[in-house]
């Protein structure tokens, strides 16, 4: 597919159809399904197999739908990997920027949502761990650029608008490196990746930063450092299980930490920690509203696919072999028999697979995807250099999940990509202000073409 439009050719429509429109909250909602291949690119097992994606598309109803009609389309890619697109209750933040301007196609990505979804109970159908390996293969971003120049050709559109949140922004970047013939302009709001490897350079970085948000938040919150030093010793003398029958480890606990990434979401973990522990007739326990919500916070269940694939989006022509256990070697702090461990990000480490009860299923081929040698290159440096479509990019200075230092050094080898770097947000920045830093970033792109 990709191949194919970069030699000037058009590859076959892929079937497309609606299946439900609404209209509701001010606003017009369609559902669209889209028959891909599985393998975009040949020489695999998957030659001539399809799978569904979906996409939802989301216009503001102060538009008549003849206007919408003519109206641009503005692609929007989720974080992730593994997230399926955002269910928008109403048009709000960047989406309501956006719908001013644009019909808005949310998409699922493939393997996640309405889109073919791989879980615990799907991918065993792949046959055994081998076969799952070679089917995973064709869940990364070049596959998900491929999908996204299939669906565009389905509906018959221009060059389009991308907007790339975090792993979106890696998308972004891979969606100029193989197709920028299919790009109006592109948006990326703490997604610039890393170019080049190893995974472990990124684990070196984000472990740094990492710490020094804990270190924020503890000097915000000083009685919270006594907190979680609390009940990591609980969790190491005492059992504690989840409502899903899973233990609660230190190091799953540990994974709390995800809140730090936010400037809408950290003051939330004080919140979380403040009413863990409860008198009972055995000593003290953790309280079930606590357990309940770290739950919530500790399971892969409802994307898997992040667990599977994440470490994957840093492999490029070497295994990643499990980099963010690696570098925790070099981060003692952040061990879960610390006298006072820090709280992680959103490393994922094999522990998960044998915790985790909808992982545990998934241990062997996770262990796979770790060994796989020969991960396919996800950029064109070449074409990055002599890019020609406007990109702009918010760099957050202090984000614990994408580094600010490697997201400038990506932005300097892609010719033309516009950089605002702000330390008033965070990764969640545009669940904070998703208006004002997607009118800023359209301002920015658009300012190149007057």
């Amino acid at each position: 597919m990709l191949e194919a439009a970069a030699a000037g050719t058009t590859a076959p429509a892929v079937p497309h159809t609606v299946r439900a429109r609404h209209e509701y909250r001010r606003m017009r909602t369609a559902e669209h399904f889209f028959e891909v291949p599985l393998d975009h690119f040949g020489g695999g097992s998957g030659a001539g197999e399809t799978i569904t994606v979906f996409a939802r598309e989301y216009v503001s109803a102060d538009h008549s739908e003849e206007e919408a009609a003519e109206l641009p389309w503005l692609l929007y890619l989720q974080g992730g990997p593994g997230g399926r697109g955002n269910r928008l209750p109403s048009l709000g933040g960047w989406s309501k920027a956006a719908a001013k301007d644009f019909r808005i196609l949310m998409l699922d990505q493939r393997g996640t949502g309405l889109s073919t979804p791989i879980d615990r109970n799907t991918l065993p159908l792949r046959g055994n761990d081998a076969d799952q390996l070679e089917y995973l293969t064709h869940f990364r971003a070049d596959s998900i650029v491929a999908d996204a120049e299939a669906i565009r050709h389905a509906l018959g559109s221009a060059p389009w608008t991308i907007y790339g949140q975090s792993y979106g922004g890696f998308c972004a970047l891979s969606y100029l490196s193989f197709a920028p013939e299919g790009l109006r302009e592109a948006l990326i709001t703490g997604g610039l990746a890393p170019l080049r490897g190893p995974a472990d350079r990124v684990y070196q970085a984000t472990y740094r930063r990492v710490a020094a948000r804990n270190a924020e938040y503890f000097a915000a919150y000083p009685e919270d450092r006594a907190a979680v030093s609390r009940i990591a010793r609980h969790l190491r003398d005492t059992e504690e299980y989840l409502p899903d029958g899973g233990r609660l480890t230190v190091e799953r606990f540990q994974m709390v930490g995800s809140f730090l990434g936010g400037n809408t979401r950290v003051d939330t973990l004080h919140h979380l920690l403040e009413d863990a522990f409860v008198a009972t007739p055995d000593g003290e326990r953790l309280s079930d509203a606590f357990l309940e919500q770290v739950r919530g916070l500790v399971t892969r269940a409802g994307n898997p696919l992040y667990a599977l694939m994440h470490e994957s989006i840093y492999g490029q022509g070497e295994a990643t072999d499990w980099a963010a256990l690696r570098v925790l070697q070099d981060f003692p702090e952040f061990r879960p028999e610390a006298a006072e461990p820090l709280l992680t990000g959103e490393m994922v480490y094999p522990w998960y697979f044998e915790q985790d009860p909808a992982l545990r299923p998934l241990g062997n081929v996770a262990q796979l995807l770790a060994e796989k040698p020969n991960w396919k290159p996800l950029y064109n440096p070449d074409r990055l250099a002599a890019n020609t479509v406007p990109v702009a990019a918010a760099v957050y200075s202090e984000d614990i999940y994408v580094d600010r230092d490697l997201s400038l050094e990506t932005a300097s080898a892609v010719r033309g990509l516009q950089v605002w770097e702000t330390a008033d947000f965070h990764h969640d920045g545009i669940a904070d202000d998703g208006e004002g830093i997607f009118g800023r970033l359209l301002g920015m792109v658009r300012s190149v073409r007057k």
